[in-house]
């Protein structure tokens, strides 16, 4: 049960959510303090498995006709372990998210909310913000950015126009890799009755929306960011590469785009150490 629980949080996708909050606490004058550090492991583990673990049992049936559901990719537990995945959530979670309403204030707090909010209206009964078109995407993308957003407003820092720009372009990048990984998904989610942006705009025009929105993304940064950090500009390039091979795609081919899909999973990695060593730059040359 233990390894299926940490099984249905994605351990690969952990740094895509704490990464964000940890860099943007430091980025808007927090230190290492216990802020930081609850901070951190909360948007590690406990908000994955939170995001993750809900997903995970309500698209059940769904996942079940996913040929790419059971690895890293999502887990598929039996139905008689949703209770204890449930309770899971919520035990890792409570705590932390106690303690940091505890220690922030009033619009922290407020951040904090939408951000949990959006995690669980995306996957729960009735509210199920995955099967509405447009926004599913947008949800989602919710789920990266507003970690950011909640690590800058912990720190005490004032959201400047730059900043909103940089969160902008972020937003684009979720949306853009949500609709990916939706493409993907269009054969089963019709099977199991789901609807999503791929399944009503079709595969072709929605990786030319997935291709757009990074292209945004990154001249949202090019244009918005001053100094050195407008070169993270750049790193939007791999994303588009990754797009390209895909562009002649239909819905019967759709399940292809898995390849692009895992080829994502890495590009993060990528191009997360290459935004840390221009961060760490920026900060030398500043200072």
């Amino acid at each position: 049960m233990i390894r299926g629980i940490v099984a249905s949080s994605r351990p690969i996708s952990w740094v895509n959510t704490a990464y964000p909050f940890a860099a943007a606490y430091l980025l808007a004058g927090g230190g290492v303090d216990w802020k930081f550090i609850l901070g951190t492991v909360f948007f590690l583990f406990p908000y994955n498995l939170l995001m993750y673990g809900v997903n995970d049992v309500f698209d059940y049936e769904s996942d079940m006709r996913n040929p790419r559901k059971g690895g890293i990719e999502g887990a598929v537990l039996s139905k008689q372990s949703h209770k204890a995945l449930l309770i899971a959530c919520t035990v890792c979670s409570l705590p932390f998210l106690i303690v940091l309403a505890a220690g922030g204030d009033a619009a922290s707090n407020i951040t904090l909310a939408v951000s949990i909010f959006a995690v669980l209206a995306y996957s729960a009964p009735r509210l199920r913000f995955k099967e509405r078109p447009g926004l599913d995407s947008l949800t989602s993308a919710v789920h990266f950015v507003s970690p950011a957003v909640y690590g800058w407003v912990l720190a005490g820092s004032a959201v400047q126009a730059e900043q909103w720009m940089v969160f902008l372009a972020f937003l684009l990048w979720g949306m853009a890799s949500h609709a990916l990984g939706a493409i993907q998904d269009i054969i089963p989610d019709r099977q199991g009755g789901l609807g999503s942006i791929a399944t009503v705009l079709s595969a072709r025009k929605t990786i030319y929306l997935v291709l757009a929105c990074y292209l945004l993304a990154g001249g949202l940064v090019a244009v918005g960011v001053s100094g050195i950090g407008r070169w993270a500009a750049v790193l939007s390039l791999p994303y588009v590469l990754n797009v390209l091979p895909h562009l002649g795609i239909s819905d019967a081919s759709s399940g292809t785009v898995n390849r692009g899909w895992k080829r994502f999973l890495w590009i993060n990695y990528l191009c997360g150490f290459l935004l840390t060593m221009l961060l760490i730059f920026s900060a030398f040359f500043t200072y």
